[in-house]
């Protein structure tokens, strides 16, 4: 079976980004990964969560980077999501590697674009090994320039692009960044797509994929490719996973 990825957790059934999120992610046995969201809180500490700013998902307002790590934690961030979710936080990165380690793989995507977050991809790396979960993560962005600045801090830690579309020079913008990971949205991929892919010797993920249909879809081109959906259970119910 394709490795199912839980997307910010098992979003589609508690808040995401949240530790309940994660936890739910991690009943289900056959979730092997679980991707995540990272910024840096304005002293310094890596916190998961999706968004520029806390407007969403939380019960408070104002960019996340304005506010201390402290300060982000004292916001609810699922009661949005639902009454029995009131009082989850945002959790401290290091909080979800606790929780996770030996138990789930990750997929830390860091949300910085230009530079936004000076000191993120550092921080993140060091967690990392401090957890000693070097082996047991990928490190992926949209910003090229975060790549390069985990590759530069480690020869250890995988890291991946993550992009919506399918280029002529994907493959070779990979091998430029030493990336050996390639995070890519799902009606990008073709019987053809991964071939290529596969002959390069990356890694691929589809995001995000909810539909049980489109999950067949893709588990036919490759048992290589990873699914990752906000909804583990339709992940089940795709492949008759008796639960």
């Amino acid at each position: 079976m394709n490795r199912c990825v839980a997307h910010r957790g098992a979003s589609g059934e508690a808040p995401e980004n949240t530790l309940a999120a994660m936890r739910r992610a991690m009943d289900y046995e056959f979730v092997q990964w679980i991707e995540l969201d990272v910024q840096l809180s304005s002293d310094g500490i890596p916190v998961v969560i999706h968004d520029d700013t806390l407007n969403r998902t939380t019960n408070s307002r104002g960019p996340v980077k304005s506010f201390t790590a402290a300060e982000l934690q004292q916001a609810d961030a699922g009661r949005w999501f639902g009454r029995s979710f009131s009082g989850e936080r945002i959790p401290l990165l290091e909080e979800v590697l606790e929780a996770t380690a030996g138990r789930c793989r990750l997929n830390v995507e860091l949300k910085t674009y230009n530079g936004r977050y000076p000191g993120l991809e550092e921080r993140t790396v060091e967690l990392l090994y401090k957890h000693r979960l070097e082996h047991d993560t990928v490190i992926t962005s949209f910003d090229e320039s975060a790549l390069r600045k985990v590759r530069a801090l480690s020869n250890g830690i995988r890291t991946g692009l993550i992009t919506e579309k399918r280029t002529g020079q994907l493959v070779q913008k990979l091998r430029e960044l030493e990336a050996q990971f390639l995070s890519i949205h799902y009606r990008q991929i073709t019987p053809q797509s991964m071939l290529e892919f596969r002959e390069a010797g990356l890694e691929v993920m589809a995001w995000t994929v909810d539909d049980a249909a489109e999950m067949r879809r893709l588990a036919a081109i490759s048992p290589d490719l990873m699914l990752c959906t906000n909804y583990p259970a339709r992940y089940a119910a795709a492949f008759n996973y008796s639960l």
